[in-house]
């Protein structure tokens, strides 16, 4: 029998009224300002998105984890959050889109707030300004008394100055009596602003005086933002309880050769980490600027990313485009998800990559196929078993001629649809998945590796 562990956190989550309220900005601010105390922050971020993450990990030098309530069970957001807080002695946790805004229209689920209430910590949340005044009270008024129990503890007022947050404060102080508590605000700095493009936020990659502009937001924070009053606010954080996950551990060990560059950066760490704990080791390579695969692997991992933004480098890598092709042909357990399923087609627009399977992708200018859903193996394959199912999550403007037809996807409004393709030594398509999800695929992908090493 497993018995369930119980950990202290000292935890906040940082949350606002909706998307573009500058949640990104204040979050990577607070962690530059506790390091600058001497604090050790090890930061999260609700739902699926992967650029956020990246901002964080610029600043703590940790890889920030993805705390997914539709892609992962609660067991597994509690275990994910406690044994990845063990590694600081502050949890910062950035919330998704609107505090209460989850699986749909009418839902809270996999929100912010209900991952707020999953972990047990208190939410702050982060207000814009611009243009209001005592509205902003009544703004806070509805979001802390629309759930009796929306675990909102505090507010920082985002585009604030030193002449209006006086003010706003007072208002605070009058209206709630301590209930909500007033943490300071961040003025606006144009200086520290990060540029965005379709799929959200420029990544931190490609921004070259990225922790420049994070020792400027945290100088700032310091000055403006009250620290001590937000840390002893996730102090008040209650025990959480979960129940360890032991994945199992392969005698045979392998190397997993895993594309991480300016094409390919989208990854859920703590996905890779379970390989990790299987005994893989996880080999980087560059599909821009290395001429083929490392020595001796056996498994590949080309994940998502931004891969039409950087034609010029991969398409005039021949040998690399070689390398790839030829090693997934021999049998090589390839996961290709979204842009890597893209770089193994025919090609991105009217620029030849790797052909190993058919199609081409092309610019549909909008959003397509976003969001949750259920996917189902057609088929036996490298993650699953004919008839298994796991949550995944798509986001992206770019789609293909040949969108395979070996698993069926179904929304959580009960639409279905088939596509991706499933052999027993690849899995291919535009849907991302968290492996953490369901261990078992991890599983099927370190026993076809086993299986590939043992026959080369």
């Amino acid at each position: 029998m497993i018995l369930p562990m119980k950990q202290s956190i000292n935890g906040i989550l940082i949350s606002a009224p909706s998307s573009n309220s500058g949640k990104t900005t204040v979050v990577c601010a607070i962690l530059e300002a506790l390091k600058m105390m001497g604090r050790r922050p090890v930061s999260f971020k609700c739902g699926p998105d992967y650029i956020d993450p990246m901002f964080h990990q610029k600043v703590t030098d940790i890889p920030s984890s993805n705390l997914d309530m539709y892609l992962l069970n609660d067991n597994t957001v509690r275990y994910l959050y406690a044994s990845n807080s063990l590694k600081g002695d502050i949890s910062v946790t950035e919330g998704v889109m609107g505090y209460y805004d989850g699986l749909s229209m009418t839902s809270t689920g996999a929100s912010s707030y209900a991952l707020s209430k999953i972990l047990g910590c208190p939410a702050v949340l982060v207000v814009n300004v611009k243009g209001m005044a005592m509205s902003v009270p009544a703004l806070i008024r509805g979001f802390t008394d629309f759930r009796p129990d929306s675990t909102i503890r505090g507010v920082i007022f985002n585009g604030a100055s030193d002449n209006t947050y006086g003010p706003l404060k007072e208002a605070i102080l009058s209206e709630f009596k301590g209930r909500v508590r007033p943490l300071g605000f961040l003025p606006m700095m144009k200086d520290c602003s990060v540029g965005s493009r379709h799929l959200g936020l420029i990544t931190a990659r490609e921004i070259d005086d990225i922790r420049e502009k994070d020792m400027k937001l945290g100088r700032r924070a310091l000055e403006t933002i009250d620290m001590e009053g937000l840390t002893e606010l996730a102090s008040q954080s209650r025990d959480i309880e979960y129940e360890d996950i032991f994945p199992e551990e392969f005698p045979e060990k392998i190397r997993i050769a895993l594309a991480r560059d300016k094409a390919f950066c989208f990854y859920y760490e703590d996905g890779l980490d379970l390989l990790r704990k299987m005994g893989a080791e996880i080999v980087e390579f560059s599909p821009m600027e290395d001429h083929a695969l490392p020595h001796d692997i056996h498994g590949l991992y080309l994940g998502g990313g931004y891969p039409e933004l950087h034609l010029d480098e991969l398409c005039s890598n021949e040998t690399m485009l070689a390398s790839v092709r030829e090693a997934v042909q021999a049998g090589l357990p390839t996961i290709a998800e979204c842009g890597g399923f893209m770089y193994i087609q025919e090609a991105i627009g009217e620029r030849k990559v790797c052909g190993i399977l058919p199609g081409s992708s092309g610019d549909t200018g909008k959003l397509v196929r976003f969001g949750y859903a259920r996917m189902k193996a057609l088929k036996d394959n490298l993650l699953l078993k004919a008839g298994q199912e796991i949550p995944v999550h798509e986001f992206h403007h770019w789609d293909s001629t040949e969108i395979g037809s070996d698993f069926t996807l179904t929304k959580p409004n009960g639409l279905s649809r088939t596509e991706c393709v499933g052999w027993d030594t690849l899995y291919a398509g535009y849907p991302h998945i968290h492996l953490c999800s369901d261990p078992s695929a991890a599983k099927n992908f370190y026993r076809a590796c086993v299986t590939y090493k043992c026959r080369k």
